[in-house]
């Protein structure tokens, strides 16, 4: 088995935050939606149950000490010797409960770009498990109670006189009548079968905070399904997803766009109104604008996730040359022309086209 560190490619003694930090840069090398390959899947399971284990202090303070999903193989103690050896351990005394813990469910979350600037909230429908309502969870029918189990009287366990080098040895393992809970339920809840759950469907509000990102977590404690016997609830995971913007494109905290200025306001200047995703805002267009230029709006990107305070909009300025222009209008530029110093075409530094020039100035900001 992988060990969970070397997978997310982080140190033993990494910080939580280390870990996150990690686990989201591979999530978003690997997750489906942008690599479809088998083999980032199988990598993308590996990664997100890594994160699982080592995101949780207990499930990781249990993996550190070679508990389970860590590496280690060997006798954990005289327990587990003697249940090699023997086919029962004496760890367990005394009957088990029927309540159980429910299972922790992941949801995927589909968000806009707009949602995310100052977060949003979302009722969500989830089939899962919850409590069976004419039980209450006790797994009886109504009006009826386990009773003690007349093979182990109770305690849950049978125990054996095993022969054995070194000697007569007693062992004991769970009942095989009762399944080690010390009581049978002789009439079983008609509703839920005798599980003290029912599967149904059931909403539940969520407040996703501003400035998640594509393939961050959030944790909604006791939210999972319902344990058997009316145990305690599971937790929700909530996977989130960043629809992609048409207009609008996020990096970091800041938003970008690009923004079509004709030739004329370019040359002479102007002022204009745009519909950003949280309102409108108001660009200056200076004169002598040049495509490629990057005008910055400070304080209308996306709300920062941790800490105050907002990122940028930033927006790629793209000079539109006209192409059909009437008899007047030609008349026009040809005589502007004329007004100024002849300067003919000349190589410039290479480019791969506006957008890559748009690219690499966002980018170098």
């Amino acid at each position: 088995m992988a060990d969970h560190y070397e997978t997310l490619g982080v140190s033993r003694d990494a910080s939580a935050d280390d870990i996150k930090k990690a686990y989201r840069r591979l999530a978003r090398e690997l997750h489906p939606d942008v690599n479809p390959s088998s083999e980032a899947a199988e990598r993308f399971k590996q990664v997100t149950h890594a994160y699982d284990v080592l995101s949780d202090p207990n499930q990781r303070q249990q993996y550190d000490l070679g508990g389970s999903g860590g590496m280690g193989g060997g006798f954990g103690g005289f327990g587990d010797i003697f249940e090699t050896f023997f086919g029962g351990g004496q760890s367990q005394r005394g009957p088990r409960s029927r309540r159980e813990r429910g299972q922790d469910a992941l949801l995927r979350v589909e968000v806009e770009l707009n949602e995310i600037i100052f977060g949003t909230t979302r009722t969500l429908d989830v089939d899962t498990a919850v409590l069976c309502e004419t039980c209450n969870g006790s797994c009886c029918a109504p009006g009826t109670e386990p009773v003690t189990c007349d093979i182990c009287r109770g305690s849950g366990q049978i125990q054996r006189t095993v022969r054995s080098l070194l000697g007569n040895v007693m062992t004991s393992s769970p009942c095989g009548s009762c399944r080690g809970y010390g009581t049978v339920i002789p009439n079983p809840c008609p509703s839920c079968a005798g599980q003290g759950r029912v599967r149904a469907r059931r909403s539940i509000p969520v407040d996703i905070p501003a400035g998640v990102d594509t393939g961050l977590r959030i944790q909604l404690p006791g939210q999972g399904e319902v344990g058997p016997a009316g145990g305690p609830n599971g937790d929700l995971y909530l996977e989130i997803k960043v629809k992609t913007h048409e207009t609008f494109s996020r990096q970091g905290d800041d938003l970008m766009a690009t923004v079509e200025v004709q030739m004329a306001d370019a040359i002479l200047g102007t002022t204009v109104t745009l519909p950003a995703l949280d309102g409108d805002v108001s660009v200056e267009i200076r004169p002598g604008t040049q495509s490629a230029e990057v005008l910055t709006v400070k304080e209308r990107g996306i709300t920062r996730l941790r800490g105050s305070g907002r990122g940028d909009l930033k927006l790629g300025i793209q000079v539109v040359t006209p192409v059909r222009l009437n008899s007047k209008e030609t008349k026009l530029i040809q005589e502007f022309a004329q007004s100024r110093r002849p300067v003919p075409p000349q190589f410039s530094t290479f480019q791969q086209g506006l957008f890559s020039k748009l690219r690499d100035r966002f980018l170098n900001l």
